[in-house]
């Protein structure tokens, strides 16, 4: 039931935090990047599910913004 919950919590904290993020800078995401890389090193080589949660936010906000791109353009 615990984790149920903390599944529950982790996806709305992450769905707050796509609708509140602004867009990405170049230097922002590399540094994000490094983060990430620092962290699977310190994990023995495996990547942390924060870590995998994370580039799935990333890849849903890139798709997000694709999406109001092409809209935009048409």
């Amino acid at each position: 039931m615990n984790r149920k919950f903390l599944w529950a919590a982790l996806a709305a904290t992450a769905a707050l935090g796509t609708v509140a993020c602004e867009k990405q800078g170049p230097v922002e995401r590399a540094g994000e990047e490094v983060d990430e890389a620092v962290d699977t090193i310190k994990n023995g080589g495996k990547e942390s599910t924060a870590n995998k949660l994370d580039d799935a936010v990333d890849e849903a906000r890139d798709a997000a913004e694709d999406a109001v791109d092409d809209a935009k353009k048409k």
